[in-house]
């Protein structure tokens, strides 16, 4: 099967790319060096790749920073998948696309409508979360308007060796490793109070397959792990990975203008289509983090 990743090089993209490629498919990866908003540079890269499956991963992904510049995620989220879509459209009609959306855009939700499921309402708090709801309906939009082959998969919190020191398990990782080496007793942290719902990459990215492989078109599909997790845990299980006796204090200038308080997800549409369950153990996963970043 012959696949094209945007935003390739990415964290999750590099760890797609090693799965796609222990599959035997034939895989062509785009990242920066392509601009996706870029019609006809896209239409160039289908022509090249003549790809079977297009996993469109390309976008602004940090929630925080989506604050700073709203205008410049929408136009990379929404207008970026628009154009991706239209070239695909035009040069590999019969092409599956994958557009990766985001659990964000379910936004702010209380205990009773946990765990959410594909028909939850779609309620996004963040401009990031926004950019992601409206790269959803111009998916949809393509599929029923154009009957173009399109799903849209909505992964919560995954994590795993590689991701961007910008995100909170790795972020915490690498000031708890540098407070350890200089003898510090104190870490600051953001809200730790907030629960999520993390996946490692490396099954998330198994998931984007077989949902490329026997996924319905048109349909979307969550891919969690049914576990909500505080952050005070996730910063505890750090805590003993790294070794560490450090106290978390909360500094104010890391809190967000807006935190989704909650998000555990229903994975079961997925579970039915494909089979596919989580296989990586969370401790596994945060060792893993921790020891990459030792290196």
């Amino acid at each position: 099967m012959r696949a094209l990743i945007t935003g390739g090089k990415g964290f999750v993209g590099r760890h797609l790319n090693e799965h796609l490629l222990s599959e035997n498919d034939d895989v062509t990866v785009i990242d920066l060096e392509h601009d996706v908003t870029n019609n006809t540079e896209m239409r160039h890269v289908m022509q090249d790749a003549q790809p079977d499956v297009i996993y469109h991963l390309a976008a602004l992904s940090h929630v925080g920073t989506s604050w700073n510049d709203p205008s410049g995620v929408l136009n990379v989220n929404v207008l970026g998948t628009a154009n991706v879509l239209a070239a695909a459209r035009e040069e590999v009609p019969d092409a599956l696309t994958l557009v990766i959306s985001s659990a964000e855009v379910y936004g702010i939700v209380s205990p009773e409508q946990l765990p959410l499921t594909e028909d939850s309402i779609v309620q996004p708090s963040s401009p990031y979360a926004a950019s992601k709801a409206a790269a959803e309906v111009v998916a949809l939009q393509a599929s029923r308007g154009f009957s173009q082959k399109v799903i849209v998969v909505r992964p919560f919190n995954h994590v795993g060796p590689g991701q961007a020191p910008t995100f909170f398990v790795p972020a915490l990782a690498n000031r708890l490793i540098a407070a350890k080496r200089e003898g510090r007793t104190s870490v600051p942290v953001g809200e730790l109070s907030t629960r999520r719902d993390f996946t490692d990459v490396r099954d998330v990215v198994r998931a984007y397959r077989l949902v490329a492989t026997q996924g319905e078109p048109g349909e979307t599909y969550n891919v969690a792990s049914g576990v909500d997790r505080s952050m005070s845990d996730v910063a505890q299980m750090l805590l003993d990975a790294v070794g560490a006796q450090i106290e978390l204090s909360v500094d104010l200038n890391l809190l967000r203008p807006v935190d989704v308080p909650v998000l555990r997800g229903d994975a079961n549409k997925l579970r039915a289509a494909t089979g596919w369950q989580p296989e990586m153990d969370f401790v596994t996963t945060i060792n893993d983090v921790v020891a990459e970043l030792v290196l």
